[in-house]
């Protein structure tokens, strides 16, 4: 899928901006939790940067090779391809009326140089002892025998005690394999984990803490992450496997029974892809060539959920170090936090979502757009309401038509006010997002409730109010 502004001629390729977003899972359709995160924000980022006259080259794709898929697949009853099929269709499909757009989407499942790419890299890491094979605590069900790693494990965090899947916590983003987990048990079957040493692939982050600190010091990073980072600098880095011995994935060189990891599978592959795509690597080239690709690149940015900010900010960056990537090229990371429906969050497995095909089918993209990047939970949770989203469009339709703006409806001027006291908090302060929220809902009128509210809160601005 290429729909995205040309990459420039190799004569002024130097100073590119690569924009990494996440590739979205063919488990399910998006949703508008899905673009209200980093899938409208960073195709209104690249438009701005290119508007500004820089060099920009967005990267997505699709997420075949996570074990949800499998999982999706087994529930439905139907064939993995199928679901895949199906799904990636309509993922492509909404992003398509979103107006998003990628110069490069990959597909795995369709791209063998893709897959034959990936594997041979992570054989080059463990050639030149990047990384190390050794023995490792796998968890394997005791009743059904499959390997637990993501989807097909689930327990509680150890650290923040929330529920987890095998892989990053959502909640405080500690890497937890299965055996790390408390109360873990097979999604399939329900069956305890039971450990059994085995021989994998592993990245020995502490090796290359140098590195990482260089890059996470000179990079832009939420605080939330920083905080995230600092935590594993003080307890130690991770040591992640690399591969599982599991039943979905990209075969690594040690044999079909052994597949890489889908997070660093995803790493690997935008090492690839990148230097492919500006014609900077050789298209057979392996590890050295590939690195060599990026020298190309001025600065590398991940749009992304708060919930995949382990993978983003911490496990990626480790791999480019293995490889030898140097350290300048992480630009940053915008991270949104979660967008919840009708206060509840968007769930694909419970059908608590509003499909982004459906509802860019009903309604003009462009509002949609313009009212997911207004309520887009950028510092900290937002809420979409059906009712809250009708009221912004009818009161901006007719300024996109041009016509002068009236006053604030009440629901809208209520969500501004809740946002500037979000911003307002030390957790999330923000005051030019106080400032601009509460000017906005201080236009509903004189004498209306939400515009007292408004000045009120303002009087923190203006420094009107007294000090307790």
């Amino acid at each position: 899928m290429h729909t995205g502004a040309p990459v420039q001629s190799a004569a002024s390729r130097a100073g590119v901006t690569v924009v990494l977003t996440p590739p979205p899972t063919p488990n399910g359709p998006l949703h508008i939790g899905h673009l209200s995160g980093p899938y409208v924000a960073s195709d209104v980022a690249i438009r701005a940067a290119r508007a500004r006259g820089e060099q920009v080259l967005s990267v997505c794709g699709l997420d075949v090779n996570q074990n949800y898929v499998l999982a999706k697949a087994e529930q439905e009853g139907r064939p993995a391809g199928e679901v895949m099929a199906e799904y990636g269709h309509r993922i492509r499909s909404a992003l398509e009326l979103a107006g998003v757009c990628y110069d490069v989407f990959l597909d795995p499942q369709a791209d063998a140089d893709y897959r034959d790419a990936v594997a041979g890299l992570l054989a080059e890491l463990v050639e030149s002892k990047a990384a190390v094979v050794r023995d490792v605590p796998w968890a394997v069900c005791s009743d059904c025998g499959r390997g637990l790693h993501h989807a097909r494990v689930a327990g509680r965090c150890r650290v923040c005690g929330q529920g987890a899947a095998g892989g990053a916590c959502e909640g405080c983003g500690t890497y937890a394999a299965a055996v790390d987990l408390l109360d873990a048990a097979c999604t399939v079957c329900g069956g305890p984990p039971r450990v059994v040493d085995t021989p994998l692939p592993v990245l020995r982050m502490e090796d290359y803490r140098e590195q990482l600190t260089e890059a996470w010091a000179r990079a832009q990073l939420p605080a939330r992450v920083r905080q995230l980072i600092t935590r594993l600098l003080v307890d130690g880095l991770p040591e992640v496997p690399l591969a599982y011995v599991t039943d979905w994935g990209i075969p690594t060189a040690a044999g079909a029974a052994e597949r890489l990891d889908v997070w660093v599978e995803t790493a690997l592959g935008h090492l690839y892809a990148v230097p492919r795509r500006l014609g900077t690597a050789d298209r057979g080239g392996g590890l050295a060539s590939c690195v060599a690709g990026w020298a190309r690149v001025d600065r590398l940015w991940h749009f992304l959920g708060i919930d995949n900010a382990f993978y983003y900010g911490v496990l990626t960056p480790a791999i480019f170090a293995a490889a030898g990537v140097p350290t300048g090229v992480l630009g940053g990371l915008v991270v949104n936090e979660f967008y919840r429906l009708s206060g509840l969050k968007f769930s694909t497995s419970r059908q608590h979502a509003v499909w982004a095909e459906d509802f860019l089918a009903d309604e003009e993209p462009a509002l949609v757009r313009l009212y997911l990047c207004w309520d887009r939970p950028s510092g900290f949770e937002s809420d979409f309401t059906p009712d809250g989203y009708r009221a912004f469009r009818d009161w901006v339709a007719p300024v996109l038509a041009g016509e002068a703006p009236g006053p604030l409806p009440p629901g809208v001027a209520e969500l501004e006010i809740s946002r500037a006291e979000q911003a307002l908090r030390l957790e999330t302060f923000d005051p030019a997002t106080a400032a601009r929220c509460l000017l906005a809902a201080v236009g509903a009128g004189p004498g209306a409730p939400v515009a007292d509210r408004a000045r009120d809160l303002l009087g923190a601005l203006t420094g009107t109010t007294r000090p307790a």
